[in-house]
């Protein structure tokens, strides 16, 4: 059976898998490793991709995300497609490099978040890439070891992660170590990454029990969590089902919107992209900044070369609203 459209709106926490192309490697060594969380610490900025574990493994990485502005699929496609191009220049190679479509399920945070972020950053252990806790504590390609505070990437939302073991960083950060430990004798493979009513339901004990009960639930491929969960999801894409506008043409109805705006406002378009910051041109640039982001679908670096202003003073700008 096909798979279904992807579900996603922004805030939406994903389990997102990715994979070699026939199993292949997606790095060779610690320089292919850096360079793709370069990329992607970089692209989580520019997007407002919220990161909050991930394991980069030899043919294969998992990332536990919220989705920003952009959505996932530009996240993803700007992530892999500029990764795969940086590979095959270095390798001198022409083809794929990563599975046609990678896998991602949205999950329902409550019940799953915890879970999801152990799994990934057990991976390694699990793959035999390093032996102990001790040596994950150090293991500079997994979020394990940003939490543990011996490696830094900013943008691993590690109080995020914190903050679901408890109020003060020392106590929390032990009650997560904790918590690995007991999950490490838990196979949560079917249960996080398998599919359909196993998945959503939370594992094969659960759907045995409802069936015993004589209950029904709805599933999804698509999703982990309960039946309200999975309904309230479905309800929301079905909701959003408008057809994705051209690119061109999304930017054609900003640049009119731009031009609405500075008419109303009495300035010129030139004037609003000339970096200046008298009168109401802060203000300005700022709503048309979200319009951008928010009803266009641009990025950040996009408004900002709409607007005559930098990637930066645009997050700032969204930050701030």
């Amino acid at each position: 059976m096909p798979r279904g459209p992807r579900l996603d709106a922004p805030g939406t926490l994903h389990h997102v898998i990715i994979r070699g192309i026939e199993k292949g490697r997606i790095v060779r060594d610690d320089q292919d490793r850096k360079e793709f969380l370069r990329r992607m610490g970089e692209l989580a900025k520019g997007t407002g991709t919220g990161i909050y574990a991930f394991a980069l493994m030899t043919n294969h990485a998992h990332i536990l995300l919220k989705s920003g502005h952009q959505g996932l699929s530009t996240f993803m496609r700007r992530l892999l497609s500029g990764y795969a191009q940086y590979f095959n220049r270095r390798y001198q190679r022409v083809g794929h490099l990563f599975q046609n479509r990678y896998k991602s399920i949205i999950c329902e945070e409550e019940a799953y978040f915890d879970k999801l972020v152990a799994y990934i950053h057990l991976n390694p252990i699990r793959a035999g890439l390093v032996n102990t806790f001790e040596e994950l504590a150090l293991y500079p390609w997994s979020g394990h070891a940003v939490i543990m505070e011996n490696v830094h990437y900013p943008w691993l939302d590690c109080d995020y992660v914190l903050q679901g073991f408890g109020n003060r960083e020392g106590a929390a950060r032990k009650a997560y170590l904790e918590f690995l430990e007991e999950e490490m004798g838990i196979d949560r493979e079917k249960e996080l990454s398998g599919g359909g009513l196993v998945r959503s339901q939370g594992g094969w004990s659960k759907v045995q029990s409802m069936r015993k009960r004589g209950e029904k639930a709805l599933s999804d491929e698509r999703i982990l969590g309960g039946d309200d969960f999975v309904r309230e999801v479905l309800k929301e894409a079905e909701e959003r089902k408008d057809v994705s506008m051209p690119e061109a043409r999304r930017f054609e109805l900003f640049n009119e919107a731009i031009e609405l705006a500075c008419e109303r406002a009495g300035v010129t378009v030139t004037f609003l992209r000339s970096g200046s910051r008298s009168g109401r041109l802060p203000l300005l640039r700022k709503e048309l900044a979200k319009k951008a982001v928010n009803e266009y679908g641009l990025s950040l670096a996009e408004a900002g070369r709409q607007l005559g202003v930098t990637t930066n003073a645009v997050s700032y700008m969204l930050r701030r609203t």
